[in-house]
């Protein structure tokens, strides 16, 4: 029985992708950009790891619903028939306990925050609900998952300042549009059987121009983040740290272009959580 427990946990640390959070860094760096902005480089300790505990536990919520949706697609992928679902170390019941869990646990976090981020926090429930959806629907799932990711940033700014600032928008938009393009980085991984399988996928959509199109919103994300920097007035090192990751993009683009492998499209993929890490030092030390 112990044994058959522990092999249940381990499906579950694999369902929620407990051995890789990049996810959840990606998701986390927009909130906390959101908030120490929000806090003028000092924000509450109570907040960050309110937001940080919910980034893990949404984006953990998130992987449990889009399996279970996407249960028989993975099936079909080469990259994704060994998960706790397609290859039966879970049943879907299993996993929808597990997501409703997530999501209790998650909402409990909201007795510590005002009215209007309780009214935000409902629809980023529906985003991560509508997200494993979008692929079956729309031909760039990418920018739903955008939008879902993006939302953490105008919550964590409300959640301090209690009303909706320019700021939180553009960091929004700028998520949108970081996300998008890592995202389609991400999804060449699948092209061939996304193609056979009949789903959508911005890597699919822009076929050939992919690295065009990527070059184009990660600079709609400098772009963004450059007018924050304008209107907070951002000291030098924010600067400096937008510089580095342009530098960084453009070299990604590059790449693209050239072509690249899965094991090259993941790499670039997980180097941007170091992309949202060098951003928030950038907005730290220049509200300094």
């Amino acid at each position: 029985m112990l044994v058959a427990m522990m092999s249940k946990m381990r499906a579950i640390a694999d369902l929620i992708r407990l051995q890789n959070q990049s996810g959840t860094v990606l998701l986390l760096m927009p909130c906390l950009w959101s908030l120490v902005l929000a806090a003028d480089g000092h924000p509450p300790l109570l907040l960050v790891a309110i937001f940080v505990l919910g980034a893990f536990l949404m984006r953990s919520a998130g992987c449990v619903i889009n399996d279970v949706i996407d249960h028989d697609i993975d099936r079909e992928v080469d990259r994704t028939r060994h998960r706790p679902l397609p290859s039966g170390r879970l049943s879907r019941n299993e996993a929808l306990l597990v997501f409703t869990c997530l999501i209790c646990v998650a909402a409990s976090l909201l007795i510590f925050l005002n009215r209007l981020t309780l009214v935000l926090s409902l629809v980023a429930v529906i985003l991560v609900g509508l997200y494993p959806f979008a692929k079956r629907v729309v031909s760039m799932p990418q920018a739903v998952l955008g939008i879902a990711f993006g939302w953490g940033a105008v919550m964590s700014w409300v959640a301090l300042r209690g009303t909706l600032g320019l700021p939180a928008i553009l960091i929004f938009l700028a998520t949108v549009f970081w996300a998008i393009g890592y995202d389609t980085i991400y999804a060449m991984q699948d092209q061939e059987d996304d193609r056979r399988i009949g789903v959508g996928s911005s890597a699919l959509l822009f076929g050939r121009f992919a690295w065009f199109a990527i070059a184009l919103v990660f600079s709609g994300m400098i772009a963004c983040l450059a007018i924050v920097g304008f209107l907070e007035q951002i000291g030098y090192w924010y600067t400096v740290a937008l510089v580095t990751v342009s530098i960084v993009m453009a070299v990604h683009v590059v790449i693209v272009r050239r072509g690249l492998n899965s094991d090259e499209a993941f790499d670039i993929f997980r180097s941007h959580t170091w992309i949202g890490v060098v951003i928030l030092i950038g907005i730290v030390l220049g509200l300094k």
